[in-house]
């Protein structure tokens, strides 16, 4: 047993209003930078050892930022970066990165893309079988009418190590629940996927949220992966819309302080470190 918390998933960035017109205006709280030096005093408020900063640019230039920062800090325990999985020269990129033993993998911001089942276009899952033989990790980003898609895509790939990030953004202010849940029953069955507890808050009403919106959601998702198959992440500082660091960490921390000391371990760090691989 590890008895390490890991934070599985937090964000740097210089804010640039044009790179990041994602942080809308109602967003005010996280338009600005943010640096380890902030990131690290929260962490060891709350205990936690050390984090795997992931992607909030979809550019190369995107690794290069995060693994400076995680070269400088030995707290930041991996990193998961962007490559255009579908370019003719993916390969040759990543042996380039081979040396970086921080970058663990890989993330693209399917939720966005137009085309709702992009994950399932041959050059992008040539990509991730590209991925697969240099032994790095995929982060499924979505939005719950992606999962049947994604549970298709899954499938053919049964030894890459796939994590769904944010419990597939499940509508949380709506308390919507059964369809998000019969779709996450099917992807589930995929043993080599697993599911990060984390962004619930910025799936709930910001201002009102109050602990127990999330319990349906956290059951359901215990039902299905296991706790062998969680992992907590923060999502900080994009959590702070709605919650502060603190916060959004007891949410989770409260749900399962029922659990054995082994399943917290689990959830709150071994499996992160065991899939990262940190």
């Amino acid at each position: 047993m590890v008895n390490q918390f890991i934070d599985s998933h937090q964000h740097f960035w210089n804010f640039d209003p044009v790179r990041d017109s994602w942080i809308s205006d109602e967003m005010n709280a996280i338009r600005r930078d943010f640096s380890p030096a902030e990131l690290k005093p929260l962490l060891d408020e709350n205990s936690i050892a050390g984090c795997v900063a992931v992607q909030a640019d979809q550019s190369e230039a995107e690794n290069e930022f995060l693994l400076s920062f995680a070269d400088q800090h030995e707290f930041i325990r991996g990193v998961v970066g962007w490559l255009d999985l579908q370019a003719n020269d993916l390969e040759e990129k990543l042996s380039r990165y081979t040396h970086r033993t921080k970058l663990k993998g890989f993330r693209h911001v399917l939720q966005g893309e137009k085309q709702r089942d992009f994950m399932l276009r041959s050059a992008f899952r040539n990509g991730i079988a590209t991925i697969g033989r240099f032994n790095y990790t995929y982060d499924i980003l979505i939005f719950p009418d992606q999962l049947a898609y994604t549970t298709t895509f899954v499938r053919e790939f049964p030894d890459q190590r796939f994590v769904v990030d944010h419990l597939a953004k499940p509508y949380i202010k709506a308390k919507k629940l059964d369809e998000w849940k019969r779709d996450m029953k099917a992807f589930a069955q995929h043993e080599n996927v697993l599911c990060k507890v984390s962004g619930m808050v910025t799936e709930a009403d910001w201002k009102n949220w109050k602990k127990e919106d999330f319990n349906p959601y956290l059951d359901a998702v215990v039902e299905l992966f296991g706790t062998d198959r969680l992992m907590y992440g923060s999502d900080w500082p994009v959590c702070l819309v709605a919650a502060s660091y603190r916060e959004a960490f007891s949410i989770v921390k409260d749900y399962f302080s029922t659990f054995s000391k082994a399943e917290q371990a689990m959830i709150f760090g071994d499996n992160a470190i065991r899939f990262y691989n940190l």
